[in-house]
């Protein structure tokens, strides 16, 4: 074991902290992703910032809130000052590349301001989020709003002799029919069947591949590679023999109450009659899906044990800090809702495992961990083991390291924020607002969840008494205490947020002291008899 000199950041796309063995799922077996866990440490509590793929992610990226980027949804753009891993890694000497998706759209009005041609090295950069695009794919190829490009994986396909414009969907992504017809994956009704591409040429086992090849690659020098694995986000088709190796019996059991929808909060209801919803509120759709969202998780696990063994036969496990996330959950029914968006703990909750090589951290591994801990932690967390100093006028999450290495962390946060701006996917002239309105924001406790949104009242569970979030206290008269003491961490988060990102504090403080305490040292004389 040795000290960090790699890092592998793996992200998977709309996977739920419970469908992990090692996270408690009673039927779906993850024994590679529980063997790094054993590794490392479990977060058992930890959050995105916001609940939506480009969102969440770009807070993963630049280690700050939701609200402070301004990417809140997808398709929004990063505005292209702001700095991300890629920028505080590489001045440290590490190679810092992709393999996969990010939902980063670039703002493309921002380097055209400041003269920054798209093409060139460092437009490309800020265009890929920090990030040298060693094979950028979103992986949602399938129609006219999201045309197949210049595709890697695609021409990879069409090289083992899958044949036709776009073998993404109509292979890695549909099914076959009993006369041969091509059933597509967008459809719910599909998602049962076997995948028409080979398991070994299917976006997972590819991507691996490709992470694999550029560790290879970059030989001895230092890298961060983030693995952003396409799935077990929808299209929910998974190749055999992952189509089904779960059934129906296999599900566990929907969390939703009837008087969610009779009693509950205005958003969810409106939310809930979205087509997605109202699909994912039928048992037969559920059985379809979930069988195939397990596949895919297995099949992710497998996969993930090919890439340890990797690790461990190159010696890259000695010196190489892996970190095994999600950007956000998945509803799959639960609470009458599909998707994410919204901010139960199905949506807002991901797994995070992070396991340190350095010789530090033998006393906690395999701990699993009960702190709070955000999405925007990473950053700090991986600037910390790479020797960087922590930018902490600029980063709003703090190092894990201290945790990883058993140090005696006195003070850590008792609460944890995801904001979201959900105007894209919900019925605003139903509700009656506009788009600045569809604004919300979350503060969770151990103890308590509230919701404060913008046109709308506020949410409060009990999460002690009331785990699976049915009862709605958000207007109870007897817990306005509570909520007022939530509106105070909403906003006390709010007056920390780090907007002078370019100066940081010592210039300042040594300033005041020869300001003070020694006037020798002053050019400019104020107030002086």
């Amino acid at each position: 074991m040795g000290k960090v000199k790699n890092i592998l950041f793996i992200m998977c796309d709309q996977l739920r902290a419970d469908y992990l063995s090692c996270a408690g799922h009673s039927r779906l077996d993850t024994p590679n992703i529980d063997s790094l866990a054993a590794r490392g440490v479990m977060f058992k509590q930890a959050f995105c910032q916001a609940p939506i793929c480009g969102g969440s992610r770009m807070s993963f990226y630049t280690g700050r809130y939701n609200f402070t980027h301004g990417a809140t949804w997808n398709g929004i753009p990063l505005r292209a000052g702001e700095l991300t891993i890629g920028d505080y890694l590489r001045p440290l000497g590490h190679r810092v590349a992709l393999v996969g998706k990010t939902h980063m759209n670039a703002d493309l009005e921002g380097m055209k301001r400041l003269g920054v041609d798209p093409r060139s090295d460092l437009g490309i950069l800020i265009s890929q989020c920090g990030f040298e695009p060693y094979e950028r794919d979103d992986g949602l190829w399938g129609n006219e709003d999201f045309p197949p490009p210049e595709l890697a994986y695609n021409n990879y396909l069409k090289s083992m002799g899958y044949d036709g414009d776009n073998p993404w969907l109509d292979y890695a992504n549909s099914a076959e029919g009993p006369n041969g017809e091509i059933l597509s994956g967008w459809y719910i009704r599909n998602n049962h069947l076997p995948a028409r591409v080979k398991e070994e040429h299917s976006e997972t086992a590819y991507m691996t591949n490709r992470a694999m090849e550029f560790i290879t690659e970059n030989g001895e020098a230092p890298w961060c590679l983030h693995l952003s694995y396409i799935k077990p986000h929808w299209p929910y088709m998974a190749p055999a023999p992952y189509h089904n190796m779960y059934g129906h019996n296999d599900i566990q059991p929907v969390n939703r109450h009837p008087k969610e929808l009779e009693t509950g909060h205005p958003v969810l209801k409106i939310s809930a009659k979205r087509e997605d919803c109202e699909t994912f509120a039928t048992d037969e759709a559920r059985n379809n899906v979930i069988p195939a969202y397990m596949g895919l998780i297995k099949q992710i696990d497998d996969h993930m044990g090919r890439l340890i063994k990797f690790l461990e036969d190159s010696g890259r496990m000695d010196d190489t800090m892996i970190v095994f996330t999600s950007d956000h959950g998945d509803y799959l029914g639960d609470h009458w809702m599909a998707e994410k968006e919204l901010f139960h703990e199905e949506s807002v909750r991901i797994p995070m495992i992070v396991y340190d090589p350095d010789s530090a951290a033998d006393a906690t591994r395999g701990n699993a961990d009960d702190r709070l801990i955000e999405a925007i932690d990473l950053v700090p967390t991986f600037v910390d083991a790479a020797g960087g100093e922590v930018a902490e006028h600029i980063l709003e999450g703090r190092s894990l390291l201290p945790i990883l290495r058993g140090e005696d962390v006195k003070e850590w946060r008792h609460y944890t924020i995801s904001e979201s701006e959900f105007a894209p996917r919900f019925d605003m002239k139903e509700a009656g607002i506009k788009a600045s309105e569809a604004r919300a924001t979350m503060v969770r406790t151990d103890d308590w969840k509230y919701v404060h949104y913008e046109a709308f009242r506020p949410e409060l569970f009990d999460l002690k008494n009331d785990p699976y979030e049915f009862n709605d206290l958000g207007e109870a008269p007897e817990y306005e205490d509570v909520r007022q003491q939530m509106r105070d961490y909403m906003f006390e988060s709010l007056r920390q947020r780090k907007f002078r990102t370019t100066l940081p504090d010592k210039p300042l403080e040594v300033k005041a002291e020869n300001t003070l305490s020694r006037p020798e040292k002053r050019n400019v004389y104020i107030g002086v008899w």
